[in-house]
This record gives C-alpha cells, sequence and structure tokens, in this order.
C-alpha cells in the first residue's frame, strides 16, 4: 500500500505492485471458483473452462486496488469523502461540489453513450452512478428544508404502510388496467424477503443485543417447520394450532443449547452453535422413522382464513363465501399477510423487550459480560432467555416456511442458510431493526432484481446469473462493510433508556478502533 504524505508519481510504483499481488491472489481465489463451470455431458459432469468471467473479476480486483490505493487510502483528499458526505450533514466544500458534478457529467455522458452504442453494460453502470448521485443530493436538499424531521421514523412508517398495502393495490391495479404484472413473481419474492427479515429480526436478539455469536440458527427453523409438518400429517392439526407449538418447541431447544454453552464466548460459542445446526440437520436426515430422511414430508397443508380454505370448489371455500371468483392469487395474498403480521410482531416484541430489563441486560452482556455479572445480573438466565427468544422466532418462520411450501427435506436447513441470516443481521447492523430489514431487501430482493439483467450479461457473457454467485458476493459485501462501515448499514445506536431524551448516538462515537 502507497505510503502516505508522498506525491502521486511517488505512490504510483507502489500502487502497481500492490495491484499486482491483489491480481495474483484473486487469480487463485477466483480460478477454480469463476474459471470453470460443471456441465451435464454424456459420460457425467465436464468441467467447462470460462476465462472471460476469470479475466474481468480478476481486472475488476486490479483496477480496483490501483484506483483505492491512488486515490482513497492515505490521500490527503479522498475522492469518496464527497459520496459519503451525501448521506451525512457536513458541509460540502468546493472540490467536493466539483467531484460531484465531475461524476455525474461523466456518468451522463456515459449512459448517452451506452444508448447509442447499445451497450447494456455502460448503461447499467452508469444508471447505478446517477442513482447513487441522485439520491444523495435529494436526501441533502430535502434535510436542509426539514432538518427537524424524525426521518427514521418516517421512513420506517413509510415502509410499513407500502408494505401493508403493495399486495392489495397491485391487485387491484392490474385486474382493473389489465396490467399484466407478474404477480405471483412479486408475490413469491416479496414473502421470500419478509421471511428473510423476521429470520433476522429473531437472530438479532442473540446476535445483535445480546452478543452471542450464533452460527446454528437454522436448527430453530428446522425445528419449527418439522413440529408443524408431524403434526399436521399425523394429527391433523391446523397450521394456527400449530405455529404456537412450534415456536415452544423452538425455544425449548435454544433452551437446551443455552446451557451447555453458559461458560462459553466469541469463536467457541460460534463452533458449537455451529456443530448444534449440523447435528440437528444430521438427525433429520437419518430419522427416517420419524421424518421420513432426505425424502422429506410432502402434503403439508395451507393455513386458512378463520376455517376457510382457498379452494377452487365447496362451499365452504374462501372464494363462494365472500362471492368471489377464484383466483389462486388469493391465497398467496394470504400467505404474505401471514409472514408480515408475524414480521411486525416479531419487530414489536422485540422492541418492547429491550426497554425491559431483560432487554438492558441483554445490552449490558453484549457490552461486557464480566462487568455485567458484576453488576448483580443472572447472565445464565440472560443468555437463555436471548437463546429461547430468538428460537422461538426462527421456529415461527419455520413453520411458515412449511407451510408456505408444503413440501420440507433437511435440504433445505444446511448451514448456508445460517451464513445467510448472519451476514444480513453483521451487514444491516447488529441491534439495529431498521438496518436488518434494508439488508434483508438488498441481499434476498436485490439478486433477484438482478437476475437476467441484460447489462451483467454484456460484461460477463450471455447467462450470466448472479445469484449463483450469492455467497462470493456475501463475502465481498462482508469485507466491504467491515473496511467502511464496521458498525453496519445503520451505525447509529439508540440507548434503551435515558434520563431525558434517549438521543442516538454516531457510528463515530461507537465504531471499532484499530489495532
Amino acid at each position: 500500500m502507497a505510503e502516505p504524505g508522498t506525491s502521486f508519481s511517488q505512490r504510483l510504483p507502489s500502487a502497481l505492485v500492490d495491484s499486482l499481488l491483489a491480481g495474483i491472489i484473486a487469480f487463485a481465489l477466483f480460478s477454480l471458483l469463476l474459471g470453470f463451470r460443471t456441465v451435464d455431458g454424456v459420460t457425467g459432469l465436464i468441467l467447462v473452462p470460462r476465462p472471460k468471467e476469470l479475466a474481468i473479476a480478476v481486472g475488476i480486483v486490479m483496477i480496483g486496488r490501483l484506483l483505492l490505493n491512488l486515490f482513497v487510502w492515505n490521500v490527503d483528499y479522498p475522492v469518496t469523502r464527497p459520496f459519503a458526505k451525501l448521506f451525512t450533514s457536513e458541509p460540502f466544500e468546493r472540490r467536493d461540489l466539483l467531484v460531484l458534478g465531475g461524476t455525474a457529467l461523466i456518468a451522463a455522458i456515459l449512459f448517452v453513450a451506452g444508448i447509442v452504442a447499445r451497450s447494456a453494460g455502460a448503461q447499467l453502470v452508469a444508471q447505478a452512478v446517477l442513482i447513487l448521485v441522485g439520491a444523495g443530493v435529494l436526501r441533502r436538499l430535502v434535510a436542509s428544508y426539514f432538518p427537524a424531521l424524525p426521518y427514521a421514523r418516517i421512513f420506517t412508517l413509510g415502509g410499513i404502510a407500502f408494505a401493508v398495502l403493495f399486495p392489495i393495490c397491485a391487485y387491484l391495479l392490474d385486474k382493473a388496467f389489465n396490467l399484466g404484472l407478474p404477480l405471483r413473481y412479486l408475490f413469491d419474492l416479496s414473502i421470500l424477503v419478509l421471511t428473510y427479515i423476521m429470520l433476522g429480526w429473531g437472530l438479532n436478539i442473540v446476535v445483535g443485543l445480546a452478543g452471542l455469536l450464533d452460527l446454528g440458527y437454522v436448527a430453530f427453523y428446522a425445528i419449527g417447520a418439522y413440529t408443524f409438518a408431524l403434526l399436521a400429517t399425523h394429527y391433523d392439526l391446523g397450521f394456527w394450532i400449530c405455529l404456537p407449538i412450534a415456536g415452544a418447541a423452538a425455544a425449548l431447544w435454544g433452551i437446551i443449547l443455552g446451557f451447555p454453552v453458559l461458560r462459553l464466548r466469541g469463536d467457541y460459542l460460534a463452533i458449537v452453535t455451529l456443530a448444534f445446526g449440523e447435528i440437528i440437520r444430521i438427525v433429520l436426515l437419518n430419522w427416517t422413522e420419524v421424518t421420513n430422511g432426505p425424502n422429506g414430508i410432502s402434503g403439508i397443508p395451507k393455513p386458512t382464513f378463520f376455517g376457510l380454505p382457498f379452494s377452487p370448489s365447496g362451499e365452504n371455500s374462501f372464494s363462494a363465501f365472500f362471492g368471489l371468483k377464484f383466483d389462486p392469487l388469493h391465497s398467496i395474498i394470504f400467505l404474505y399477510y401471514v409472514i408480515l403480521v408475524l414480521a411486525l410482531t416479531t419487530n414489536l416484541v422485540t422492541l418492547k423487550l429491550r426497554r425491559l430489563p431483560i432487554g438492558r441486560a441483554w445490552e449490558a452482556m453484549r457490552e461486557d459480560q464480566i462487568a455485567c455479572k458484576s453488576l448483580g445480573i443472572n447472565t445464565t438466565i440472560t443468555k437463555l432467555s436471548a437463546f429461547a427468544i430468538g428460537a422461538m422466532f426462527g421456529g415461527l418462520a419455520g413453520s411458515f416456511f412449511a407451510t408456505r411450501q408444503g413440501f420440507i427435506s433437511p435440504e433445505s436447513f444446511t448451514f448456508i442458510e445460517s451464513a445467510i441470516i448472519l451476514a444480513i443481521v453483521v451487514l444491516g447492523g447488529m441491534g439495529s431493526q431498521l438496518g436488518v430489514a434494508i439488508a434483508a431487501i438488498v441481499m434476498v430482493g436485490g439478486f433477484e432484481a438482478l437476475r437476467h439483467t441484460a447489462g451483467l450479461q454484456s460484461i460477463f457473457g450471455t447467462g450470466f446469473d448472479p445469484a449463483l454467485y450469492r455467497m462470493l458476493l456475501f463475502g465481498v459485501a462482508m469485507v466491504g462493510i467491515m473496511v467502511w462501515r464496521p458498525r453496519g448499514l445503520i451505525g447509529t445506536r439508540t440507548p434503551s433508556i435515558g434520563l431525558d431524551e434517549a438521543r442516538p448516538i454516531s457510528a463515530d462515537l461507537v465504531k471499532e478502533g484499530r489495532a
């Protein structure tokens, strides 16, 4: 890395060397991940080389590292400073305005050139830059005219209102004007995003509030799903009866997991919780007499609307009772509202618990467990309650997953799911409910928004699907968050209790120090 306080010509040689080393490391890491693809052949799986994708990835790493060394790291004026100021209240300098204006002008020229040359990749890059600058400028303008508005609350209430009205408005508009919207796809994607938001909020209790690193959260997700599936298929119980039972079963297993790890913390706690998740998966895979092993459980019933099933025929069906024409979207919309209510309940309970003594005990234990114990707080009960309540919400989400899918198997509850949920919590900001929701929308819904994008396919080749590289992109996002925003997307903290007014604490005051 280039030395600080030196001129551009002096920093250039060391920056080139550093960029070359980064390219070599990227080539070693990506050579198998991006350089080859397995394809079904006549004689079995064969490896197909993909030198173009590998060269593009290595080139991005080298150019990015070079630009960071020359214009961002260890320089008197990082070019990223004006873009950061767009989302803060710091005043702009003249050179900040020049950088922002020049960037917007270059992006606009690139966008026009992309239209003329029919280059979807250039248009995609230009659009991303223009959206970033435009959003930041709009935010600064609104904040300058209305500085005292509670923007976080407005954003939260607006998001809830949109979530509540979205399916009904979209459905009615599509039916009224024959818009031809892909409603089934949009509703399914929204249900998936809300499920991960609920899981993120549940894990946020354990990791974000209590400070207990849990890598086996998917185990409670699986326990809730299998509890409902077994009760529904063997004892003919409905979803609404099994839902609290599934949550209670997951909470019980959360307590069972909590007892052996009371004295563990940090990496050792993470290893034990990871092992617990794998043990649950292996038990589900091998206990064929109960779980049906790798074949899974099928025929899981759907929830009803006060006893009215969403079936195409029958006098007691939903459509017949309300005099409506049967539409399969009715059941999808109902499932959407079920997971929305469950997610909002998870959020509301978490916010209420944070203001209770148990919530403040969680946060105290997160900051310093020894000091927490010295103040007389029972850390045993504090840990067990965090595990139990977080596991309960995971079990509720698992019960909904089972009824939504209609089929579950152990392959749905692998370690990758735990890693995704934990990444959502870390990226959003540990302890931040709003940050977790934003991270889930971006990381889960973002991949779907980029799927089959013409701009990405023009850069990486036809048929490129970012969902295939989801874990790689998760890793890149985690590294970026650790470097630029160690506290996550929402880095501020609001104290649970205050003498006069609980004022948010800036991320600059709570960010991790550097050795």
